[in-house]
């Protein structure tokens, strides 16, 4: 007895079906992989363009920083005072304190409580 049978061999068209399975599987994964690539090239460079704007808006910024600090410096504003005003700094006799409820003056003889009038 020979118990060695044959293996039956599939037929012709079922080996011709799965390669034609596995070259469609293997065409759809090529294009995935390209389209995927090229939705990370036009992604990498929105973010390179982003970057670059980010960067000249910084630099802008600290440029405006600078130019604030220019038209606020102390000697500029007392120069437009005086100039363009024609404002002064009070002498010590003009100077008023007022203090609670009362106005205390610089010729008065009394002397002022500390802040908040206590």
């Amino acid at each position: 007895m020979n118990r060695n049978l044959p293996t039956p061999k599939p037929p012709a068209t079922s080996v011709l079906l799965i390669v034609a399975v596995l070259w469609a599987a293997t065409l759809v994964s090529a294009l995935g992989v390209v389209a995927t690539t090229q939705i990370v090239r036009r992604d990498v460079n929105t973010l390179e363009t982003l970057r670059r704007e980010a960067a000249q808006l910084q630099v802008q910024w600290g440029q405006y920083l600078l130019e604030q600090s220019t038209w606020a410096a102390y000697s500029r504003v007392e120069n437009a005072a005086i100039s363009e005003l024609n404002m002064m700094a009070p002498t010590p006799e003009e100077i008023v304190m007022i203090s609670g409820d009362r106005v205390i003056n610089a010729s008065d003889q009394q002397r002022a409580p500390a802040a908040g009038g206590q």
